[in-house]
Protein backbone atom coordinates (compact mmCIF):
# COMPACT_ATOMS: atom_id res chain seq x y z
CA UNK A 1 0.00 0.00 0.00
CA UNK A 2 1.58 3.46 -1.35
CA UNK A 3 1.58 6.31 1.13
CA UNK A 4 -0.11 8.61 -1.25
CA UNK A 5 -2.99 5.81 -1.16
CA UNK A 6 -2.99 5.81 3.05
CA UNK A 7 -3.28 9.57 2.55
CA UNK A 8 -5.68 10.13 0.11
CA UNK A 9 -8.33 7.34 2.40
CA UNK A 10 -6.82 9.22 5.75
CA UNK A 11 -8.33 12.49 4.16
CA UNK A 12 -11.52 10.63 2.46
CA UNK A 13 -12.11 9.54 5.95
CA UNK A 14 -12.11 12.77 7.63
CA UNK A 15 -14.30 14.28 5.34
CA UNK A 16 -16.70 11.25 5.31
CA UNK A 17 -16.93 11.37 9.15
CA UNK A 18 -17.67 14.74 9.32
CA UNK A 19 -20.83 13.66 7.33
CA UNK A 20 -21.43 11.52 9.32
CA UNK A 21 -21.22 13.63 12.60
CA UNK A 22 -24.00 15.57 11.00
CA UNK A 23 -26.05 12.48 10.21
CA UNK A 24 -25.91 11.35 13.88
CA UNK A 25 -26.85 14.92 15.49
CA UNK A 26 -30.35 14.58 15.34
CA UNK A 27 -30.52 11.10 16.42
CA UNK A 28 -28.24 12.40 19.76
CA UNK A 29 -30.96 15.32 20.45
CA UNK A 30 -33.60 13.04 20.15
CA UNK A 31 -32.31 10.39 22.88
CA UNK A 32 -30.63 12.90 24.78
CA UNK A 33 -33.86 15.37 25.02
CA UNK A 34 -36.40 12.27 25.21
CA UNK A 35 -34.94 8.97 25.53
CA UNK A 36 -36.72 8.20 22.00
CA UNK A 37 -35.06 6.17 19.65
CA UNK A 38 -35.80 7.70 16.76
CA UNK A 39 -35.88 5.00 14.23
CA UNK A 40 -37.30 6.88 11.20
CA UNK A 41 -34.30 9.42 11.27
CA UNK A 42 -32.62 8.09 8.16
CA UNK A 43 -35.62 7.75 6.44
CA UNK A 44 -36.41 11.39 6.86
CA UNK A 45 -32.87 12.05 5.30
CA UNK A 46 -33.35 9.72 2.03
CA UNK A 47 -37.10 12.22 2.23
CA UNK A 48 -34.82 15.35 2.16
CA UNK A 49 -32.34 13.85 -0.35
CA UNK A 50 -35.32 13.09 -2.42
CA UNK A 51 -37.07 16.69 -1.88
CA UNK A 52 -33.43 18.03 -2.97
CA UNK A 53 -32.96 15.77 -6.16
CA UNK A 54 -36.91 16.34 -7.06
CA UNK A 55 -36.07 20.15 -6.73
CA UNK A 56 -33.60 20.34 -8.82
CA UNK A 57 -34.58 17.77 -11.37
CA UNK A 58 -38.35 19.92 -12.08
CA UNK A 59 -36.32 23.40 -11.40
CA UNK A 60 -32.90 23.18 -11.84
CA UNK A 61 -32.50 24.73 -8.54
CA UNK A 62 -29.15 23.60 -6.65
CA UNK A 63 -29.70 21.37 -3.68
CA UNK A 64 -27.96 23.56 -1.61
CA UNK A 65 -30.30 27.03 -2.22
CA UNK A 66 -33.42 24.59 -1.58
CA UNK A 67 -32.01 23.88 2.07
CA UNK A 68 -34.19 27.78 2.52
CA UNK A 69 -37.17 25.95 2.34
CA UNK A 70 -36.59 22.36 3.68
CA UNK A 71 -34.59 23.72 7.19
CA UNK A 72 -38.06 25.53 7.73
CA UNK A 73 -40.23 22.97 6.71
CA UNK A 74 -38.22 19.93 8.27
CA UNK A 75 -38.48 22.19 11.75
CA UNK A 76 -41.63 22.66 11.63
CA UNK A 77 -42.80 18.81 10.99
CA UNK A 78 -40.36 18.07 13.79
CA UNK A 79 -42.43 19.98 16.45
CA UNK A 80 -45.40 18.70 14.78
CA UNK A 81 -44.21 15.33 15.11
CA UNK A 82 -43.10 15.20 18.66
CA UNK A 83 -46.63 17.04 19.62
CA UNK A 84 -48.47 14.48 18.10
CA UNK A 85 -47.08 11.21 18.61
CA UNK A 86 -43.86 11.00 20.75
CA UNK A 87 -45.90 13.31 23.41
CA UNK A 88 -48.64 10.83 23.60
CA UNK A 89 -46.52 7.75 24.27
CA UNK A 90 -46.39 7.09 28.36
CA UNK A 91 -43.37 8.71 30.32
CA UNK A 92 -42.33 4.64 31.37
CA UNK A 93 -42.39 2.87 28.37
CA UNK A 94 -41.02 5.96 25.90
CA UNK A 95 -38.08 4.76 24.85
CA UNK A 96 -39.07 1.39 23.71
CA UNK A 97 -42.90 2.59 22.05
CA UNK A 98 -40.64 5.43 20.56
CA UNK A 99 -38.57 2.33 18.32
CA UNK A 100 -41.94 0.61 17.33
CA UNK A 101 -43.36 3.62 16.38
CA UNK A 102 -40.76 5.75 14.31
CA UNK A 103 -39.61 1.77 12.98
CA UNK A 104 -43.99 2.29 11.67
CA UNK A 105 -43.39 6.00 10.43
CA UNK A 106 -39.61 4.53 8.63
CA UNK A 107 -41.45 2.30 6.46
CA UNK A 108 -44.64 4.71 5.65
CA UNK A 109 -42.02 7.06 4.74
CA UNK A 110 -40.49 4.48 2.76
CA UNK A 111 -43.42 3.35 1.24
CA UNK A 112 -44.84 6.70 -0.22
CA UNK A 113 -41.18 7.55 -1.82
CA UNK A 114 -41.83 4.31 -3.46
CA UNK A 115 -45.49 5.17 -4.92
CA UNK A 116 -44.10 8.64 -5.53
CA UNK A 117 -40.99 7.96 -7.63
CA UNK A 118 -40.11 3.81 -8.09
CA UNK A 119 -37.47 1.77 -6.88
CA UNK A 120 -35.60 3.52 -9.74
CA UNK A 121 -32.06 4.91 -8.14
CA UNK A 122 -32.12 9.04 -8.49
CA UNK A 123 -28.63 11.06 -8.25
CA UNK A 124 -28.55 14.83 -8.62
CA UNK A 125 -26.72 15.90 -11.39
CA UNK A 126 -25.16 19.28 -11.22
CA UNK A 127 -22.06 20.92 -13.28
CA UNK A 128 -19.67 19.79 -10.55
CA UNK A 129 -20.86 16.96 -9.79
CA UNK A 130 -17.45 14.96 -11.27
CA UNK A 131 -14.85 17.73 -10.38
CA UNK A 132 -12.69 17.10 -7.96
CA UNK A 133 -9.23 19.43 -6.66
CA UNK A 134 -5.89 18.43 -5.01
CA UNK A 135 -6.90 18.84 -0.90
CA UNK A 136 -2.66 18.40 0.03
CA UNK A 137 -1.62 16.56 -2.37
CA UNK A 138 -5.10 14.07 -2.34
CA UNK A 139 -8.31 14.32 -4.85
CA UNK A 140 -11.25 14.49 -3.57
CA UNK A 141 -14.34 15.54 -5.33
CA UNK A 142 -15.77 18.84 -5.15
CA UNK A 143 -19.34 17.18 -3.91
CA UNK A 144 -17.73 15.62 -1.00
CA UNK A 145 -15.65 18.97 -0.14
CA UNK A 146 -18.91 20.53 0.00
CA UNK A 147 -20.81 17.91 1.92
CA UNK A 148 -18.16 18.29 4.88
CA UNK A 149 -18.03 22.22 4.64
CA UNK A 150 -22.24 22.26 4.97
CA UNK A 151 -22.19 19.72 8.14
CA UNK A 152 -18.96 21.72 9.53
CA UNK A 153 -21.24 24.51 9.56
CA UNK A 154 -24.28 23.05 10.20
CA UNK A 155 -22.48 21.32 13.87
CA UNK A 156 -21.08 24.79 14.32
CA UNK A 157 -24.36 26.63 14.04
CA UNK A 158 -25.68 24.20 16.73
CA UNK A 159 -22.71 24.08 19.09
CA UNK A 160 -23.48 28.15 18.98
CA UNK A 161 -27.26 27.69 19.18
CA UNK A 162 -26.85 24.79 22.48
CA UNK A 163 -24.25 27.01 24.76
CA UNK A 164 -24.67 30.89 23.31
CA UNK A 165 -28.36 31.08 23.85
CA UNK A 166 -31.26 30.83 26.01
CA UNK A 167 -32.89 28.37 24.20
CA UNK A 168 -29.65 25.94 24.47
CA UNK A 169 -29.14 26.37 28.10
CA UNK A 170 -33.11 25.41 28.44
CA UNK A 171 -32.78 22.39 26.18
CA UNK A 172 -29.05 21.19 27.80
CA UNK A 173 -31.04 21.34 31.00
CA UNK A 174 -34.04 19.78 29.86
CA UNK A 175 -30.99 17.06 28.77
CA UNK A 176 -28.79 16.63 32.05
CA UNK A 177 -31.54 16.88 34.56
CA UNK A 178 -35.65 17.62 32.90
CA UNK A 179 -37.01 17.18 36.84
CA UNK A 180 -34.64 19.94 37.93
CA UNK A 181 -35.82 22.01 34.74
CA UNK A 182 -39.06 22.15 35.54
CA UNK A 183 -38.75 23.49 38.53
CA UNK A 184 -36.85 26.40 38.12
CA UNK A 185 -39.59 27.18 35.31
CA UNK A 186 -38.52 25.75 32.22
CA UNK A 187 -41.49 24.57 29.69
CA UNK A 188 -39.82 20.59 28.88
CA UNK A 189 -42.63 19.84 27.00
CA UNK A 190 -41.77 22.92 24.65
CA UNK A 191 -37.65 22.51 24.77
CA UNK A 192 -38.56 19.02 23.95
CA UNK A 193 -40.66 20.12 20.68
CA UNK A 194 -38.20 22.58 19.48
CA UNK A 195 -35.52 20.08 19.96
CA UNK A 196 -37.14 17.40 17.99
CA UNK A 197 -37.58 20.06 15.35
CA UNK A 198 -33.97 20.73 15.70
CA UNK A 199 -32.97 17.22 15.21
CA UNK A 200 -35.64 17.09 12.10
CA UNK A 201 -33.37 20.27 10.25
CA UNK A 202 -30.33 18.69 10.99
CA UNK A 203 -31.72 15.79 8.79
CA UNK A 204 -33.31 18.01 5.84
CA UNK A 205 -28.96 19.55 6.02
CA UNK A 206 -27.64 15.81 6.18
CA UNK A 207 -30.15 14.58 3.84
CA UNK A 208 -29.24 17.80 1.29
CA UNK A 209 -25.41 16.51 1.98
CA UNK A 210 -26.60 13.26 1.30
CA UNK A 211 -27.68 14.29 -2.60
CA UNK A 212 -24.87 15.66 -3.49
CA UNK A 213 -22.70 12.78 -3.47
CA UNK A 214 -25.12 10.14 -3.22
CA UNK A 215 -27.79 7.27 -5.39
CA UNK A 216 -30.67 7.64 -3.55
CA UNK A 217 -33.61 5.30 -3.26
CA UNK A 218 -36.48 4.75 -1.05
CA UNK A 219 -35.03 1.70 1.09
CA UNK A 220 -31.94 3.79 1.15
CA UNK A 221 -32.37 4.27 4.78
CA UNK A 222 -31.57 0.93 5.89
CA UNK A 223 -28.25 1.34 5.11
CA UNK A 224 -27.40 4.11 7.12
CA UNK A 225 -29.58 3.63 10.40
CA UNK A 226 -27.50 0.89 11.53
CA UNK A 227 -24.44 3.07 11.41
CA UNK A 228 -25.83 5.89 12.75
CA UNK A 229 -27.09 3.78 16.13
CA UNK A 230 -23.40 2.54 16.19
CA UNK A 231 -22.06 5.89 16.16
CA UNK A 232 -24.28 7.51 18.76
CA UNK A 233 -23.99 4.72 20.85
CA UNK A 234 -20.22 4.51 20.61
CA UNK A 235 -19.81 8.14 21.37
CA UNK A 236 -22.54 7.72 24.50
CA UNK A 237 -25.94 8.13 24.24
CA UNK A 238 -27.24 11.85 24.30
CA UNK A 239 -23.52 13.13 23.76
CA UNK A 240 -23.35 15.23 20.48
CA UNK A 241 -19.40 15.92 20.90
CA UNK A 242 -19.25 12.21 21.45
CA UNK A 243 -21.12 11.20 18.91
CA UNK A 244 -19.25 14.01 16.81
CA UNK A 245 -15.94 11.95 17.77
CA UNK A 246 -16.72 8.87 17.38
CA UNK A 247 -18.62 10.01 14.10
CA UNK A 248 -14.82 11.12 12.84
CA UNK A 249 -12.66 8.33 14.11
CA UNK A 250 -15.46 4.91 12.30
CA UNK A 251 -15.08 7.36 9.18
CA UNK A 252 -11.71 7.07 8.72
CA UNK A 253 -11.36 3.61 9.97
CA UNK A 254 -14.26 2.67 7.59
CA UNK A 255 -12.05 4.62 4.90
CA UNK A 256 -8.57 3.12 5.89
CA UNK A 257 -10.41 -1.07 5.90
CA UNK A 258 -12.15 -0.21 2.77
CA UNK A 259 -8.54 -0.56 0.90
CA UNK A 260 -7.42 -3.94 1.97
CA UNK A 261 -11.51 -5.47 2.46
CA UNK A 262 -13.82 -3.87 -0.06
CA UNK A 263 -16.44 -1.08 0.34
CA UNK A 264 -18.81 -3.56 1.78
CA UNK A 265 -16.92 -5.09 4.47
CA UNK A 266 -15.24 -1.97 5.49
CA UNK A 267 -18.76 -1.13 6.71
CA UNK A 268 -18.58 -3.97 9.29
CA UNK A 269 -16.74 -1.34 11.53
CA UNK A 270 -19.83 -0.02 12.94
CA UNK A 271 -20.58 -2.81 13.96
CA UNK A 272 -17.78 -4.13 15.79
CA UNK A 273 -17.14 -1.16 17.22
CA UNK A 274 -21.32 -1.55 18.81
CA UNK A 275 -20.34 -4.84 19.94
CA UNK A 276 -16.97 -3.62 21.55
CA UNK A 277 -19.07 -0.16 23.00
CA UNK A 278 -21.58 -2.37 24.69
CA UNK A 279 -19.00 -5.55 26.14
CA UNK A 280 -16.92 -2.93 27.41
CA UNK A 281 -18.13 0.39 28.40
CA UNK A 282 -22.32 0.30 27.39
CA UNK A 283 -21.99 4.19 28.05
CA UNK A 284 -20.09 4.85 25.28
CA UNK A 285 -16.58 5.16 24.96
CA UNK A 286 -17.05 9.26 24.00
CA UNK A 287 -19.56 10.63 26.48
CA UNK A 288 -19.07 11.04 30.27
CA UNK A 289 -18.25 14.49 30.90
CA UNK A 290 -18.47 15.78 27.05
CA UNK A 291 -22.41 15.33 27.79
CA UNK A 292 -22.30 17.74 30.42
CA UNK A 293 -20.26 20.35 28.28
CA UNK A 294 -22.79 20.18 25.20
Amino acid sequence: MSGSLLFQSLVLGVLLGGLYALLAAGLTLYFGVMRVVMIAHAAFLVLAAYLAWDVNDRFGVDPLLSLIVTVPLFFALGVGFQRLLISRLRPASLTMMSVLLTFAVALMIEGLLGFLYSGTQRRVQLSYSAASIEVFGAQVAVVKLIAFGLAAVSLLALYLLLTRSRFGQALRATIQHPQAARLIGIDTDKVAGYGFGLGLATAAIGGTALSLDSTIYPSLHWHWIGPLMAIIVVGGLGSIPGAAIAAMVLGVMQSLLQLPLGTTWAQTVFYLALFATLLVRPQGFFGGRLAQRF
